[in-house]
């Protein structure tokens, strides 16, 4: 049990060793103490590490721990390798880049701070006076100060840091986190794709597994691949291979608001969900998390027919045409915490789902419309401008209107990244995902379809390399307690 002592001792002693590996090195370690069993070793495949990348949300959960289930949860893994995509890119490419990339400084010498991330000061050693101390940057490389901190290994290629420098696997499970971000994004293609090396991390791992007759546990943040085929192949190498292979965004396994899921072999007409973001970005996470609820509907899931991606005034067009139920957009929305428009400018509540009130709010509209081989339609509408959370609306037969939010608690803790590391830490344990990998390969596609659908146009587009089916697990996956 967390108590109110231990949990002022965990925050003070934690801020204290990030920032001074020798007290971290005395009183804290990356796995509970007295375990019986010998933690798991985890090597991390990260494109960034600085503060506030995925990579530090979610690695750091393995190195600290996080919040769980009303504790504070100290996973029974040890990280004894970390790769950094960007840091390798840069030591290669241009090392004064590279040393000003990790200093956190600029071109002229000057800390990254800016105002959303000022200089903080530190608790000193014991005994020294207290002094303004800064931390690296926002955008500062922290792959150097977290290793002697935890002491794993940093590597220079992929192989590497599944064998830890040595000539066999000496890990026991892989965490893979491509995103874009910091000095060397990666690049995008016509359609507006970023094309993360996803695919290519996986392979890497698949050929080092495939040569040493030896698989083990692959977690991969968000889509499988910005390729559709290029995803395919990842599921069907796991398969043969026989490793268990998650992936996924956090949204599906976030808290809700109300805690309500659509009842398993419930039938459902139509769903709507409302969202911020732009392409290619957070979309994924909002079709994931509706993919999430709707693969539970009788049958299980049995694939998509068809997509259309609609922007702008064709958004406002096609919700006049009756494209998507009005009742239900009312109902995603009026879950929503983050209301704008007067409620921002002088606290009054307002209808936004009243006439004229969304073309006034939100000025780039997106519309993902979704026709389900078994006949059923779902909406994700991108209403910047109006709200700033994610909010789903169902209509399931004999239960009415099912809405629910799916809760993102901000930044810098943003403890929804919790509840996926206890999905990423239960399926390296016990190596079977809690949910099947099909899910993300069906959002994946439809990601690339939504995409491909803007690229020609808005048209409407047929999917027929959508007919993925499979069932959902019998219990819901999203955090409770």
């Amino acid at each position: 049990m967390l108590t109110r002592r231990r949990f002022v001792g965990y925050s003070a002693l934690s801020s204290a060793m990030l920032a001074f590996p020798s007290w971290l090195r005395s009183g804290f370690a990356q796995t509970p103490t007295g375990s019986a069993q010998r933690p798991l070793r985890l090597a991390i495949l990260g494109s960034v590490y600085h503060l506030g990348s995925n990579l530090q949300t979610i690695g750091d959960r393995f190195l600290v721990g996080y919040p769980h289930e009303g504790d504070w949860h100290i996973p029974n893994v040890q990280v004894v390798s970390v790769y950094v995509d960007q840091r390798v890119r840069m030591a290669n490419a241009a090392p004064t880049e590279f040393q000003r990339a990790t200093s956190g400084t600029d071109r002229r010498g000057q800390r990254l701070h800016t105002a959303e991330h000022p200089p903080i000061a530190q608790q000193p050693p014991q005994g020294q006076p207290l002094q303004g101390l800064e931390e690296p940057g926002p955008l500062s490389d922290l792959s150097e100060q977290r290793s002697q901190q935890f002491g794993f290994r940093l590597c220079r290629n992929i192989p590497e840091a599944l064998r830890c420098g040595g000539s066999r696997i000496a890990v026991d499970a892989v965490l893979a986190i491509a995103e874009q971000g910091g000095d060397y994004p990666y690049s995008s293609n016509d359609m507006g794709q970023i094309l993360l090396p996803t695919y290519d991390w996986f392979q890497q791992c698949a050929h080092v597994f495939e040569d040493e007759h030896h698989a083990i546990p692959y977690f991969n943040h968000k889509q499988l691949s910005f390729s559709f085929p290029e995803a395919q192949n990842m599921v069907e190498t796991a398969a043969r291979l026989k490793f268990p292979l998650l992936a996924g965004s956090s949204m599906p396994v976030t808290w809700r608001l109300p805690d309500v899921d659509i009842p398993l072999g419930a039938q459902v007409q139509e769903a709507v969900m409302v969202g911020v973001g732009r392409f290619n970005g957070m979309d994924f996470d909002a079709l994931d998390a509706m993919q999430s609820m709707l693969e539970r509907r009788k049958g299980g899931e049995t694939g998509v027919k068809a997509v259309q991606l609609l922007e702008g005034d064709d958004v406002w067009a096609a919700r006049k045409a009756g494209r998507w139920s009005e009742d239900l957009m009312s109902s995603a929305l009026s879950r929503s915490d983050t209301p704008l428009g007067l409620t921002v400018l002088d606290g009054r509540t307002q209808d936004l789902a009243a006439p004229g009130v969304l073309p006034q709010l939100v000025k780039d509209p997106a519309a993902y419309c979704i026709e389900y081989t078994d006949g059923t339609r779902a909406t994700l509408l991108m209403l910047n401008g109006a709200i700033r959370d994610f909010n789903i609306s169902a209509r399931v037969a004999g239960h009415g209107l099912v809405s629910t939010q799916f809760f993102m608690p901000p930044a810098p803790n943003q403890t929804y990244s919790a509840c996926l590391a206890a999905k990423i830490e239960r399926m390296y344990q016990t190596r079977n995902a809690p949910y099947p990998v099909q899910r993300t390969l069906l959002t994946t596609g439809l990601l690339e379809a939504c995409m491909s659908s803007r690229h020609r146009l808005n048209r409407r587009l047929e999917t027929p390399q959508l007919a993925i089916s499979y069932q959902p697990p019998a219990e819901s996956q999203y955090a409770r307690t």
